[in-house]
């Protein structure tokens, strides 16, 4: 056999058999909306984009030589994609933890599901931010993964503390002004 289908040793490769975080094997914290929106995707790829793409497929398959076939490669392609996903989702909803922020007894604290109000240390700029699960994150809603940077800065923190965290323009110190949940 020749060395180019053989690897040197087990060590050269780097790459993991799952991405690192939540994924691999970590807690899948996620709120009840985020998990009911994952819910709608699976149920939306069942229902109706798995099976218009098996119809695509039979149809391209049916009109002749599939090695030229553009429908038929594509669609195959298109239809793996949904069953790596369908697969990922189904997996995902099964081992979540979903957490009410509306049950959280410490209201004074910075929890998962916690809606926080902070601004700069000087008292400039005030914004407001949700920590959600990871599959959740949305930076247009204002909405930041538990496993943030400044997530993991604002978990425990109270009204009135200061917390420091690091930002891609350097260290920020920021106030924390308002908590809420629900």
């Amino acid at each position: 056999m020749s060395k180019a289908f053989t690897k040197a040793s087990d060590e050269d490769d780097d790459t993991p058999d799952t991405p690192p975080g939540p994924a691999a094997g970590g807690p899948i914290y996620m709120t009840r909306n985020g998990w009911l929106a994952l819910k709608r995707e699976l149920d939306a790829l069942l229902r109706d984009e798995r099976p218009k793409m098996v119809e695509t497929v039979a149809w391209a398959a049916g009109n002749g030589d599939r090695s030229e076939n553009g429908d038929y490669i594509y669609g195959k392609k298109r239809l793996r994609e949904i069953d790596r996903r369908i697969r990922f989702l189904i997996k995902r909803l099964e081992n979540a933890t979903v957490v009410d922020p509306a049950e959280q007894t410490a209201l004074d604290q910075v929890f998962f599901g916690a809606t926080v109000v902070i601004a700069d240390d000087d008292g400039s700029s005030e914004q407001t931010y949700q920590i959600v699960g990871v599959d959740e994150a949305d930076a247009s809603q204002a909405k930041i993964s538990w496993i943030s940077p400044l997530a993991r800065a604002l978990l425990k923190a109270r009204v009135g503390d200061v917390v420091s965290f690091a930002s891609p323009s350097g260290r920020r110190d920021i106030e924390v002004l308002d908590i809420r949940y629900g």
